[in-house]
């Protein structure tokens, strides 16, 4: 019996046929219950959507308000190495040193003359190429300075489609990370990347050939406004060729950008500003 008393309670409790009640709420209760809910989340909703909408006010489109940058951008080589930054290959095994060289054509393809010309245009060298807003109204998109592929001499692949790599003497292409509004040399002086072996392997890098001369980043290309405001911009380049590496050897290069407004290093990051890669180049003669 007291089983079934349970049974009853719990379903007067469901549903209560003589208040007419839901779950011990009448159908007003849970209207007012539910209309309560339901203005309190729109009003949730208005709320964050008006913050959004404020907050979204204060964004450029086409810059960042807020920029937490290191002091030094990096570099990066191409053609990109796997992870341990390691371009090894051997002289007479092609397949072993075309994966570069297809990798170095199709990295500089977008730096061909026709499409240079076609999207950019010539700029006054040795200064910056600044575009100023006009007070609210925006100066967009930005205009870009060209950067033919043939700048890089033998190491534009034009002249020499296997950019060395048969013959032992490779081309490494070296870029230095894009920064927003970053003016990279002060005085008219240019940045400019130096390389060189690691100390134990001083006596086996041999000689360097930097393209275009002294391994300038030319001041033409900078500052740099984003990939939205300068949808074409070309980033230049800076190459060099390993003259007579030795062979058949471990060579620990490490690449650096110097420049008078830009230190080297940090205590944040010790490799900022430069890049190290091992370069291997076996032959069989």
């Amino acid at each position: 019996m007291a089983k079934d008393g349970e049974k009853g309670d719990w379903k007067e409790f469901l549903w209560n046929p003589r208040t007419r009640e839901f779950l011990g709420r009448t159908a007003s209760s849970w209207g007012l219950i539910f209309a309560f809910y339901l203005v309190f989340y729109i009003f949730l909703a208005g709320l964050f959507a008006l913050t959004m909408y404020v907050m979204l006010q204060t964004l450029d489109d086409h810059k960042p308000t807020w920029q937490d940058r290191l002091s030094t951008p990096g570099l990066v080589i191409r053609p990109k190495a796997d992870e341990t930054f390691e371009i090894t290959y051997n002289i007479q095994n092609t397949e072993s040193w075309d994966l570069y060289t297809q990798a170095l054509e199709k990295f500089l393809t977008p730096y061909n003359e026709s499409v240079q010309i076609q999207k950019n245009e010539e700029c006054v060298a040795d200064q910056y190429f600044v575009q100023e807003d006009s007070n609210d109204v925006k100066n967009n998109p930005k205009r870009s300075c060209q950067f033919n592929r043939t700048i890089l001499g033998m190491c534009s692949g034009i002249h020499d489609r296997n950019y060395g790599y048969d013959l032992g003497k490779p081309c490494i292409i070296i870029k230095l990370n894009r920064v927003i509004g970053m003016l990279p040399g002060k005085n008219g002086q240019a940045p400019y990347v130096t390389c060189g072996a690691k100390r134990e392997d001083s006596d086996k890098i041999g000689e360097l050939e930097y393209y275009p001369p002294n391994g300038t980043f030319n001041l033409m290309y900078y500052p740099y406004y984003g990939k939205k405001a300068q949808v074409n911009y070309s980033q230049p380049l800076v190459a060099v060729k390993f003259q007579n590496i030795t062979l058949n050897q471990d060579v620990n290069v490490e690449c650096k950008i110097n420049a008078n407004n830009i230190p080297t290093g940090s205590e944040r990051d010790k490799f900022a500003g430069r890049v190290s890669f091992k370069l291997r180049i076996n032959s069989n003669d």
